[in-house]
């Protein structure tokens, strides 16, 4: 049977104590003393020995007890124990007491700067109007906010513990994520975002949903892009409406006067043709409108980025287009589109580099997972930033405004980017493209 820490040392110091005491009593029994002599210290050494072993074991015991008190209260989340033992830097018992109440203090501002954050996420989350609901492995509710509660017409008591199956949720636990669809709650309905993350808590696995309504954000959005097509559409319509009502007036009263003046018919010709001109100015205003609205999906094909840019710079015949050669690439891509959005994006570069004179030039590279193209003109520079890619603006007279926003359109529908900015330290502006190098 094994002995205990606290039997193994008592034992071994009366091991280290045994040779002294035998010798010391075989030299008294040996030796010519009397009897009651010999008893007497024989039962002295015994006794001392005996004293000896249990104070070693106390003074062994105490700290160990006290350590172990100190460790469970740790367990148990109790940060306020302290060990107090005598003793200096070189005792290894005090050292050990020193280091268990720093791990204490540590553990306990650890535990309190929990607590903070946990208070911290707790108010956040009841005061964010999105709706955020937490289930474990076997789909029943652990965490709901106050939006959760609004959104699913129950309190919390009455959702806690409950299954997703139960509380009508239990779609949003399967599929595809993130996802946009159309919801309807006992709270509510319209189009949500739905966004999924495992976690875990305690060592137990769950799932995070979020469920932000964006029914409010789009609304705004669609509010504010009407805003800007009525303004845009009003501001066109005005102005030729404004020219071909003035120029009717004046022929109205051109044919009124009696006798007619010599010149009336050519007159009413020249009338005649300013409103045919505005009426197909118009024409092409809304044609243009159509054209953003239509851009059919890409249909991607396998494409070698440098022959397509050699080709396309060919098109450009009014300014020198220099092609920086760049690693072979293959992109897939919808060939004719991306084709259409260098065009516009050159053509805008060569009428900005006439102004100034000098020549364009375009390359491109690869940066990680992305394949950049760089335009570059020396012309006066890009035109104010929030303009840029508004519809129908444009700083040139024969302009049509829409080239910029169709290229952007897209790029944009094969993952990518279009941005125009300044060149550093040179005059002009540069149109960087960037593409995802694999497939859309």
């Amino acid at each position: 049977m094994r002995l205990g820490y606290q039997r193994n040392v008592v034992g071994l110091a009366l091991l280290a104590a045994l040779p002294g005491t035998t010798l010391g009593l075989a030299l008294l029994w040996t030796g010519s003393y009397s009897s009651e002599f010999r008893w007497v210290l024989t039962v002295a050494l015994l006794a001392a020995c005996s004293l000896l072993g249990v104070t070693l074991a106390r003074t062994v015991a105490r700290p160990l007890a006290t350590l172990g008190n100190v460790v469970s209260a740790l367990r148990q989340g109790d940060y306020s124990i302290r060990m107090r033992l005598a003793g200096g830097t070189e005792d290894q018992l005090a050292y050990v007491a020193h280091e268990v109440n720093a791990l204490s203090s540590s553990l306990r501002e650890q535990r309190l700067g929990a607590a903070e954050a946990t208070a911290l996420l707790g108010q956040v989350m009841e005061q964010i109007d999105v709706a955020i609901v937490s289930f474990d492995a076997s789909a029943r509710v652990r965490l709901v906010n106050r939006a959760t509660e609004g959104l699913l017409a129950q309190p919390r008591e009455q959702l806690l513990g409950r299954t997703a199956a139960e509380i009508g949720t239990a779609e949003l636990l399967t599929g595809e994520v993130p996802r946009v669809f159309e919801g309807s709650f006992p709270g509510g309905t319209g189009r949500y975002e739905l966004r999924r993350r495992s976690f875990r808590q305690e060592g137990v696995p769950q799932q995070l949903l979020v469920l932000p309504n964006l029914s409010s954000a789009l609304r705004q959005e669609e509010r504010q892009a009407w805003q800007r097509l009525i303004r845009v559409l009003g501001h066109e319509l005005n102005n030729s409406l404004a020219t071909i009502k003035s120029i009717s007036q004046s022929l109205e009263e051109l044919l009124a006067r009696r006798p007619g003046p010599l010149d009336r018919e050519a007159d009413l010709q020249r009338g005649l043709g300013i409103i045919r001109s505005r009426a197909e100015a118009l024409a092409r205003f809304i044609d243009g409108y159509t054209r953003l609205a239509r851009l059919p999906a890409p249909r991607p094909v396998a494409t070698a980025v440098g022959p397509l840019l050699e080709r396309v710079a060919r098109l450009e015949a009014r300014v020198a287009v220099r092609v920086i050669n760049g690693p072979d690439v293959i992109l897939r891509v919808d060939c004719d589109q991306l084709e259409q959005a260098l065009i516009n994006v050159l053509r805008n570069a060569a009428e900005a580099t006439l102004e100034t004179g000098g020549s364009v030039s375009v390359g491109w590279s690869c940066e990680g997972e992305w394949l950049r193209i760089d335009v570059d003109d020396e012309g006066p520079g890009p035109p104010p930033a929030h303009s840029l890619f508004v519809p129908f603006f444009t700083t040139k007279p024969q302009g049509s405004g829409i080239g910029l926003v169709l290229s952007r359109q897209i790029v944009e529908a094969h993952r990518g980017t279009l941005s125009l900015e300044a060149r550093e330290g040179r005059r002009g502006c540069r149109a960087r493209l960037r593409l995802p190098l694999g497939a859309p």
